[in-house]
């Protein structure tokens, strides 16, 4: 079975509190560079998405930790899609310590598919739907440097 959709990045000095360690607001950055980067796989980029009408909106966010990353550390992002709706969907994204796999947090962001000029709601399309539930395996994008 291949791995899911996996992003690499490196931690830099300005992402870092006080503590020297990443400073949590930043883990809801990552978790969308990573959302980000899985729609490229999936559509070719997000344009592609707002050419058809359609965008998103996160309704829900949630971060669990389970330990600090540190500066200079190569991060490894694992996207996949939990569940889809009428029309919302669900993204588990696992963010782990590439150099030794230990999972250093967990987020689960809802999205709500909206048509882009009204903002109202509208259904996933079958096409994108079947494009999320199969994801991306195998793809990983390195912008660790």
């Amino acid at each position: 079975m291949e791995p899911p959709f996996q992003l690499l990045l490196r931690v830099r000095y300005a992402e870092c509190d006080a503590q020297q360690v990443v400073f949590n607001a930043r883990y809801a950055d990552y978790i969308d560079l990573a959302a980000g980067e899985f729609y490229r796989a999936l559509l070719g980029s997000y344009r592609a998405l707002l050419e058809r009408g359609l965008d998103t909106q996160v309704v829900r966010l949630n971060i669990d930790w389970s330990a600090s990353a540190h500066f200079d550390e190569v991060l490894e992002l694992r996207v996949q899609t939990l569940r889809i709706g009428n029309s919302s969907y669900s993204l588990q994204v696992d963010i782990l310590r590439h150099e030794d796999q230990r999972l250093l947090a967990r987020g689960e962001v809802t999205y709500v598919m909206v048509d882009s000029t009204a903002l109202h709601k509208v259904s996933v399309p079958d096409d994108l739907r079947e494009l999320l539930q199969r994801g991306a395996p195998g793809v990983r994008i390195d912008q660790a440097g």
